[in-house]
């Protein structure tokens, strides 16, 4: 009998409530707010949650847990009775979590999914699918809120937030600027560069759209025709301690009944230190991507673009500080969403990244600063000048016309200009 007592597992936890005052024992006051950091808390009804009230309509938050993980993020009990005692039957919840989702029926089936990789940006596509879905939402009846949340309801969040923001009139920046308001203590909302960059990217498309029905967003947003373009070089100015980089370039992959589009790697190589007495025949030129039209105003396919001069950052300007540069020998397509990755080592090592769509290049160029690129820690940052830029250079986005039958002379096989 002792030897069979001795074996018996602990008992287990019949009463839900007794889990749930463990829970709110262990995590109360102390772990929640670690993890949240600057995120502003609501204290209701005896619960201390992290979700903030962007307007009286738009609620954000981190992500409804379940078991251990309720330990730290909000405990979905909790958000549940919170949402109905305050909005019973007028709430929808929108995950954009592709790493955790728990099941709709745990808030009456009211629960879309609009998935994407953390601290990155959805496609254009999923925005405004987005916009539209909260809009009808909450245009279907005064009383209904929509609660949106990723995993720390933060940057992915923010981003959407401030997109269904700029949908109902407001610019970028003063939509980036009500949510650092509204969710962080420390006024940084959206931090990461490539998020704040998708929500200008859709402020731009609102400007061009149909104007607004009787709801609260346009009645018609025209997202841009699929751009092809052409990427010819990668060029690193001012970088230091450092000889090469290797990098990743991926495009967001659309796959059919999927909502979510996962990154496809398109091509991988290295950028190598420019060295001087390599100079190409004749400096690259950028072009511009739309043609001179007519006098009917349509666009000639056969006549080549026109050529813009290349300001400062061609020789003698690569050396006067140390760069790195990879030309490509056979210039690689992409089109729409694109995800370029810099590594110190081609396995792990990341050193920053950023994203970017295609339509919105103008003259065939890109140019990053430093401010402008995504999780730049300090091993990225030890490689960085003060005068460093992140430059890449397109062919023409023009559909009649290749830059690969620009001639090869003014550019030769090596790794300079």
């Amino acid at each position: 009998m002792g030897l069979k007592f001795t074996k018996q597992g602990p008992p287990k936890i019949e009463d839900p409530s007794l889990h749930n005052q463990m829970i709110n024992y262990l995590t109360k006051n102390f772990i929640r707010n670690l993890v949240s950091k600057q995120r502003r808390r609501m204290l209701i009804a005896g619960y201390d949650l992290d979700m903030s009230y962007i307007t009286d309509r738009v609620l954000a938050m981190s992500f409804p847990a379940q078991r251990m993980r309720a330990m730290y993020r909000n405990p979905l009990w909790q958000v549940k009775s919170v949402l109905d005692m305050r909005h019973y039957d007028h709430y929808k919840i929108y995950n954009l979590c592709i790493e955790e989702s728990y099941d709709p029926d745990n808030f009456y089936g009211r629960v879309e999914a609009y998935p994407f990789d953390d601290n990155h940006v959805p496609s254009l596509e999923m925005i405004k699918a987005f916009c539209e879905s909260v809009d009808s939402w909450l245009s279907s009846d005064p009383k209904n809120i929509a609660v949106i949340h990723c995993m720390a309801g933060k940057g992915r969040t923010g981003l959407m937030v401030s997109a269904y923001l700029t949908y109902c009139g407001m610019s970028a920046d003063e939509a980036l600027q009500l949510y650092a308001d509204r969710r962080t203590t420390n006024n940084e909302g959206v931090s990461i560069p490539s998020q704040r960059r998708y929500v200008a990217y859709w402020d731009s498309l609102l400007s061009n759209s149909v104007p607004r029905g009787t709801g609260n967003g346009p009645t018609k947003v025209n997202l841009p025709q699929p751009c092809g373009r052409e990427l010819r070089r990668i060029r690193l100015y001012d970088t230091i301690n450092i000889d090469t980089i290797f990098f990743v370039i991926s495009e967001l992959h659309e796959i059919p009944n999927e909502v979510y589009r996962p990154p496809v790697e398109a091509y991988r190589g290295c950028c190598r230190q420019i060295k001087k007495g390599y100079q190409r025949n004749n400096s690259p030129r950028y072009y511009i991507s739309i043609l001179e039209g007519d006098k009917d105003g349509n666009q000639s396919e056969t006549e080549e673009p026109r050529i813009v001069v290349q300001m400062d950052t061609e020789s003698p300007a690569i050396y006067q500080k140390s760069c790195l540069d990879h030309y490509f020998d056979k210039p690689i397509q992409v089109t729409g969403d694109v995800r370029l990755t810099f590594y110190e080592k081609m396995i792990g090592g990341r050193l920053f990244y950023c994203c970017f769509n295609t339509a919105f290049i103008r003259n065939s160029l890109l140019q990053l600063p430093i401010q402008e690129l995504d999780k730049v820690g300090k091993k990225g940052t030890s490689i960085c000048g003060p005068d460093f830029c992140l430059e890449l250079l397109f062919g023409p986005a023009n559909a009649g016309y290749s830059s690969s039958s620009i001639s090869n002379d003014e550019y030769s096989n090596d790794d300079s200009l």
